[in-house]
This record gives structure tokens, sequence and C-alpha cells, in this order.
């Protein structure tokens, strides 16, 4: 059953055996959907390897590490009318991406689907799944499941021209909650994002991570997205918030002066969201303060 309305994209770097399974995954799903993978500057041998052993796979070499834009490089070569975004250690259950182009067709006003997340090896539930199943955000009658603030980016199937219209994901916020920026720029052009239960992602967490570098860009991008689309009083409780409750330690000190030193630029390209879309950040507010899915640590 080939289905040519999805392009999925994969980003990697330095994950050479894990990018490999997730190919050898996606290679096997009904949809036959076509791959493209942005290589972020690997130097384990990842490009060498994909060619010979996938080389139906659109494999991009930008030769530096872009982070998650590179997905926007790979967004420029789609021709589908949506993009599937997974990361090198997740993949998409077969039939998902399907159901995920039904939903998109059905519901025009939608910019994204965002699919349960199984963790491997067991296939227990990410505990994020639960705080998307009971997302506090209101949407209209019409969506087929709960609205959406944001979305996870190794789950999500998107509108391709949405995508494009929104202008990507951030090259200032590089990767680390880069989603947060980019769903409330689409809430802003009056798209809608949801969790959708009947499709599912698989993850198995690589081992290949820095938790300490990607909790500083995580608290750094979260400090930006607030400054760059909330209204005054909201940014200043979220960031007196996060000033009380993140761990006191040298990677903490660090992610607030990485912050503060993106001020100018900050400042000189704050927009702030229109009260609708700000009354869905703010439904937010409770589930973050109390999430155990998302937290500073590492």
């Amino acid at each position: 059953m080939s289905d040519p309305r999805v392009t999925v994209i994969v980003i990697t770097h330095n994950r050479r055996d894990e990018l490999l399974h997730t190919l050898d995954r996606l290679a096997e799903l009904p949809e036959r959907p076509r791959v493209i993978v942005t290589d972020n500057a690997s130097a384990d041998g990842t490009a060498t390897a994909v060619t010979a052993l996938h080389p139906s796979v659109t494999l991009l070499t930008p030769g530096r590490n872009l982070g998650a834009v590179g997905r926007n490089l790979a967004v420029r070569e789609v021709t589908s009318a949506y993009v599937a975004f997974c990361d090198d250690d997740s993949w998409w259950e077969p039939g998902s991406l399907a159901a995920a182009a039904d939903l998109l067709d059905r519901h025009r006003g939608l910019a994204a689907v965002t699919a349960r997340i199984l963790v491997e090896p067991g296939g227990r539930e990410d505990p994020i799944v639960a705080e998307l199943r009971d997302s506090p955000v209101q949407g209209p009658d019409w969506l087929p499941g709960p609205a959406l603030g944001s979305f996870l980016a190794a789950a999500t199937v998107m509108r391709t021209d949405a995508f494009r219209e929104a202008g990507g994901f951030s090259e200032r916020l590089w990767l680390g909650g880069e989603e947060e920026l980019l769903a409330t720029d689409l809430a802003t052009a009056g798209w809608w994002l949801v969790y959708a239960e009947s499709l599912t992602v698989h993850h198995a967490p690589s081992e290949a991570r820095d938790p300490t570098l990607r909790r500083m860009h995580g608290l750094r991008n979260t400090l930006w997205f607030v400054w760059l689309r909330r209204p005054l009083r909201p940014a200043l409780r979220r960031t007196l918030h996060l000033v009380r409750t993140v761990p006191r330690d040298l990677a903490s000190v660090r992610a607030f002066g990485l912050a503060m030193a993106g001020l100018p630029w900050v400042l000189r390209e704050r927009r702030v969201v229109p009260p609708a879309v700000e009354a869905r950040l703010g439904a937010l507010v409770e589930s973050q303060r109390t999430s155990t899915a998302r937290r500073y640590v590492g």
C-alpha cells in the first residue's frame, strides 16, 4: 500500500548504528515513504553506511552540525503534502503514516498530528503521552483529538506548506525544545495541533547523548521562547519560576548566561502573540510546572 502523501525526515549526528536500525524499520513500512536523512557532520561513517545499505534514501550532508535546522534543509527536498519527522533512534509503526495523512486530509485547519510514543525495549508509554492525552488546551469541536500547545518533532506528521510558511525551525535555537517556537508561530498563523491516539511511534533512546548539554540548550531555548513570544508578565513569571526551580549548578548558570547573551537579538525579534494564542499558552502553565516528563535535570 504505497502512499505518496508523506515523506519521512530524519536528522542524525554520530549515531550510525541507531540510524541504520531506524532506516531498516522505515523500509519495512507498508506506506513505502520517501525517506530523507540529514547527516549533521557525523564522524562515524554514517554517510558511507547509509549510501551502501539504504541507497533509496535521499542523503543530505551539509558538512556541519545544523541541529534541528537539518530538518529545514530536508523539507526543501519534499514534494509530498505532509512530512513526518522522526529521530535516528525512533521509527513509525506500520499504518501510522497513512492514518496521519488521512487525519490531515480530513481536517484542513490542522497543521500537525502528534503520535503516542512507546519506549523500547518493552513498549511502555513514554511519560509525556499522559500529558499529551490530558492536554488542558481548549480547541474547537472539530478537532480529532486533544489540542496541543506544542509538539514532539520525533513523533509528529506536519503539513508541508504550514511548516514552510511558518519558517521551519529557528536557527537561533538550534536544538533542544526547538518545537515550542514553531508551534506557537503556527498557532499565530491560525493552525491547530493535536494529539492522535491512533498513531504510534517507537523510541529506543540512544545512549549516545550528552544530557547536560541538552539541559543547557533546553533551558536556554525555553527562556528565549518566553522572551520572544509571551507578554511581559507571563514571561517574567515563567523566568522567575525557572530561576527558583532549576538545579543550582554550573549547567544552569551557563544556560542563563547563554540566554542573557542573546537578549539583544531577542528584543529585536520579539513578537508578542495575540490574546487567543496566549490563552493556549497560559492554559499550559500548571502542567508545565508539575510535569514529571520534562524536567531540566541531567
